[in-house]
């Protein structure tokens, strides 16, 4: 009798990928610190992105949580990672900052899980590194770089020098030495708000406008708030009457700001000043706003009605 012997035998079957299972590609970038620009992130589900900092992070903020995830952790502290939550097409902004005070703004984009999304590079690795200018101490007056100043920036007083061989003040550090010498500022109250709000000068320089203005911790515990945003809100008619009308809402464009310090103990006052880009002109229900809010509050912040026309000119007092 002969034994037969069946051995079985393996194929190797191609699997299907399905839209998702597309390689896609992946882009890595080194980009230098400008508070100047936002940088666009694109993002894909099922994709983590990682964003790496010179430095230690003290605070995350996501425009968009329930369409985004941001993470960052104590064992990790120069690292921020990033992904969408939801497989429909996303946007939203993200905000980093550092314990020097620097901080980083970025726009997160997600085109979707769709067969669309696949002409664009994900961007698996963005690392930031810092501008020379905070490295290397210069006496050249450089108002393009946001800084956090000292609790006591004149140490000259205590002795009566003034300093005279330093480089000139420019318009913005004397503005905002100006805010910080006001004693008491007009303090106004908002509902539900942990802070109160104090606005100063607002001038008019060329193209650009520059607000002055104080914020003040009147809770009891420490709060945090992020650095100032400028909102343009409008109002147009939609094309079917149900909707009735719709609010519009743009960022603009910040070129420079101070900020005494983001974490404010009880009873504790921060000052600051921002320089925006204002448009040369406005619809009539449109309204130029500044924008404040706490660290876990950016989605309800605070909107301080600005007039549109500065009223005061260049440097006049």
């Amino acid at each position: 009798m002969k034994l037969r012997w069946f051995i079985p035998i393996a194929f190797l079957i191609p699997l299907r990928l399905s839209a998702t299972d597309v390689p896609v590609g992946a882009r890595v970038a080194t980009i230098t610190i400008n508070p100047r620009e936002v940088t666009i992130l694109h993002l894909r589900p099922e994709f983590e992105s990682t964003i790496r900092m010179p430095e230690e992070v003290t605070s995350v903020i996501l425009g968009s949580p329930g369409d985004f995830k941001a993470e960052h952790n104590e064992g990790e502290p120069d690292y921020v990672y990033v992904k969408p939550i939801i497989k429909e097409a996303a946007q939203s902004n993200l905000l980093i900052a550092t314990k020097s005070g620097q901080h980083v703004s970025l726009e997160l984009v997600s085109e979707g899980a769709g067969v669309a999304s696949q002409a664009q590079p994900v961007d698996f690795l963005i690392e930031y590194r810092t501008a020379r200018s905070f490295l290397i101490p210069s006496d050249a007056e450089s108002p393009a770089t946001p800084s956090v100043p000292a609790k006591d920036p004149d140490r000259g007083r205590g002795d009566g020098s003034t300093g005279a061989n330093s480089a000139p003040l420019s318009s913005l550090d004397e503005a905002f030495k100006q805010q910080e010498s006001v004693n008491a500022p007009k303090w106004t109250k908002w509902a539900d708000k942990e802070i109160e709000t104090s606005i100063g000068d607002v001038r008019q320089l060329s193209n650009e406008t520059m607000i002055s203005y104080s914020v003040l911790n009147s809770s009891n515990q420490p709060i945090e708030i992020v650095p100032p945003q400028i909102q343009m809100t409008g109002r147009k008619v939609t094309k079917k009457k149900k909707e009735g009308k719709g609010i519009i809402s743009d960022q603009l464009e910040i070129r420079d700001y101070r900020l005494s310090t983001t974490r404010l103990e009880p009873g504790e006052r921060a000052d600051g000043v921002v320089v925006f880009d204002r448009p040369n002109f406005k619809e009539s229900t449109e309204k130029l706003f500044l924008e404040i809010a706490q660290a876990d509050q950016v989605d309800r912040p605070i909107l301080i009605h600005l007039p549109f026309t500065p009223p005061i000119s260049g440097d006049g007092k």
